[in-house]
C-alpha cells in the first residue's frame, strides 16, 4: 500500500507493508555537484506533484574494500547525483515516536545508507522512526581546499539532522526525542557532532559504536594532504574543484598505498598515525577543537566496542598469522606502553600467538580505550562490549569490528558473510531491544560507567560486569 507524506520540499510516496512504512532516497539537500560542489549543503530544490521514494537513492563514489575484505563488506553502488538523501522507516500510524538517525561507517571513504544491514524495518516494527543518512565521503566531504569550507561531510550530517527536525513529525516521529547513532567512522562523526556548534540542540542522545582514536586532522595537515592530492592528480590545488569525483577517488587509493608503505609523520601529519587520509578537520570554525575536549553537556551517551575489533583488519589478509614477537614489541613501543604491559595481555589470553596479542593491543589503543576515555570524561555515559565470536575465517575473526551491526539492527540474515553463518537470534533480540530502550527513555537497562566501571557485555550471555580486563585497561593510564 502506498503512503504519501508532505516534506518541506514536496510530497513523497513511500510503501507500507506489515505495519512499516518505507521512504527511500528522499533528498535532504541539493545534489552537491556543479555550483554546489565543495560547498556547504544547500536546500533540496522543491518539486511539484508526488515524488516516488520507493528505491534507494544515489550513493557517494567510493573505492570499495579490497579483496578479501570486499567479500564480507560488499559495497552498494547506486548511480546518480543526489547523494545527499535519507531513508526513513516508520511505524504505520505512529505519532510522537522516538527517532533514531543512523550515520554509517566506512573510514570516511566508503559506505552508504543503502547497505542491507542498515535496513530499519526492525526499528520501525518496535516503535522507532529510523532515518539512515548519506553524507559526502572522501575528497568530496573532507578535502580542505584553499578558501574552502572544512568538514563538508559533517555539515551534510547537520543538514540531515535539521531535515529531521523540520520533517520527521510528518512521518510520525518526535523531533524532541532524537538519538543519533553510528559505527566506526559514523561514531567518529558523532564525536565531532557533539563538539560542533552547528549541531547543538539537534539530538538529545547519542550512541557511539567502535569510534576510533584521534578521529581528526589539524588544519595544517589537511592543507598538506590537499597538496598531495593535487600532485597525484597533476593539477594545481586550486583546480581540484574541476577534477571529476572518480579521479579523486583513484588518487585517494594511490595515496593510501603510499602512506601505508611509508607512514612518515613529516609527510602525512596525524594521518600517518590515524591511517585515514580523509577525516574531520579541527578548523577552528566548523569543528572548533578536539571532540574529546568539547563533549556536549546534556546529551546522554551509550558507547562501546567489540572484544576483538582489530581482527577484521588483519585476519582476512593473513597478517595476524604472520605477526611475530618482534612485530608485537615494536607496536607496543610505538604506542608508548610501559615495560611489562604485554604481560598483562598474556595473562588475559594465555598461550596466545604474537598476532592474537597484537590484535588485542591495537584493539585497545584504537577502539576500547578511546571509548572508555569518553565515559570517564562524561558523567552520564553507558558502556557496552560486544563479545560474541564469529565463525568466519575458521573462527579467527572473533568478536571483530562491525560484527555487532547485524545484532543492533536485528538483521542477522543480511550479515552471514561476517558472522560465518548461524548467529544467536536471542542475542540480537537483547541488543536491538537495548538500543530501542535507550532511544526511547535514555535508560539501556544498566548503570552508567561511573567509578564502578559498569560495562554491559553482550556475548554468549548478557550480563553487567565491572571493569572487564581491568589490568590491560590500566596499562594505558597516562597514555593519550
Amino acid at each position: 500500500m502506498d503512503r504519501v507524506v508532505m516534506t518541506s520540499a514536496g510530497k513523497v510516496r513511500g510503501r507500507a507493508a506489515d505495519g512499516v512504512s518505507r521512504f527511500l532516497g528522499v533528498p535532504y539537500a541539493a545534489a552537491p555537484l556543479g555550483p554546489y560542489r565543495f560547498a556547504p549543503p544547500a536546500p533540496a530544490p522543491a518539486w511539484d506533484g508526488i515524488r516516488d521514494a520507493l528505491e534507494h537513492g544515489p550513493t557517494v563514489p567510493g573505492p570499495g574494500y579490497p579483496p578479501p575484505m570486499a567479500r564480507i563488506l560488499p559495497a552498494v553502488v547506486v548511480p546518480g547525483e543526489e547523494w545527499l538523501n535519507v531513508n526513513v522507516w516508520a511505524p504505520e500510524n505512529a505519532e510522537g515516536a522516538p527517532v533514531m538517525v543512523w550515520i554509517h561507517g566506512g573510514a570516511f571513504v566508503n559506505g552508504s545508507n543503502s547497505q542491507p544491514t542498515y535496513d530499519g524495518t526492525a526499528f520501525a516494527r518496535d516503535g522507532v522512526v529510523l532515518v539512515g543518512v548519506n553524507y559526502r565521503l572522501g575528497a568530496e566531504g573532507f578535502l580542505l581546499l584553499p578558501g574552502g569550507t572544512a568538514n563538508l561531510g559533517l555539515l551534510d550530517q547537520v543538514a540531515a539532522l535539521r531535515w529531521v527536525q523540520d520533517n520527521i513529525a510528518a512521518f510520525g516521529g518526535d523531533p524532541g526525542n532524537v538519538t543519533v547513532f553510528g559505527e566506526s567512522a559514523g561514531a567518529m562523526s558523532i564525536a565531532a557532532l557533539l563538539a560542533m556548534p552547528a549541531a547543538t540542540g539537534l539530538f538529545g542522545r547519542a550512541v557511539l559504536q567502535s569510534g576510533g582514536r584521534h578521529p581528526v586532522l589539524s588544519a595544517a595537515t589537511a592543507v598538506r594532504i590537499a597538496g598531495h592530492v593535487a600532485d597525484e592528480v597533476g593539477v594545481p590545488v586550486e583546480e581540484l574543484r574541476q577534477v571529476p569525483p572518480q579521479r579523486l577517488v583513484k588518487a585517494q587509493q594511490e595515496l593510501a598505498v603510499q602512506m601505508q608503505s611509508a607512514p612518515d609523520p613529516d609527510r602525512w601529519g596525524e594521518a600517518a598515525v590515524n591511517g585515514l587520509i580523509y577525516e574531520p578537520v579541527v578548523d577552528g570554525d566548523v569543528l572548533p577543537d578536539l571532540p574529546t575536549t568539547r563533549i556536549a553537556d546534556g546529551v546522554d551517551l551509550l558507547v562501546g566496542s567489540t572484544r576483538d575489533e582489530y581482527r577484521l583488519f588483519i585476519v582476512p589478509s593473513g597478517l595476524m598469522d604472520g605477526a611475530t614477537e618482534v612485530t608485537l614489541q615494536a607496536v607496543a613501543a610505538k604506542y608508548g606502553l610501559p615495560v611489562g604491559a604485554l604481560d598483562a595481555y598474556r595473562a588475559v589470553r594465555p598461550g596466545a600467538s604474537p598476532g592474537e596479542l597484537l590484535a588485542d593491543v591495537v584493539t585497545d589503543w584504537l577502539f576500547r580505550i578511546p571509548m572508555l576515555r569518553i565515559a570517564e570524561a562524561h558523567a552520564r555515559t553507558y558502556v557496552y562490549e560486544f563479545d560474541w565470536a564469529s565463525a568466519a575465517f575458521d573462527g579467527k575473526l572473533g568478536a571483530c569490528h562491525a560484527l555487532e551491526l547485524g545484532f543492533v539492527f536485528d538483521n542477522l540474515s543480511r550479515t552471514t558473510g561476517l558472522t560465518g553463518g548461524e548467529a544467536p537470534q536471542e542475542l540480537a533480540d537483547a541488543m536491538h531491544r537495548t538500543w530501542v530502550s535507550f532511544a526511547t527513555s535514555g535508560d539501556p537497562g544498566w548503570e552508567p560507567y561511573g567509578q564502578e566501571r559498569c560495562v554491559r557485555r553482550f556475548g554468549t550471555t548478557v550480563e553487567t560486569v565491572h571493569d572487564p580486563r581491568g589490568d590491560t585497561r590500566a596499562v594505558w593510564e597516562g597514555i593519550r
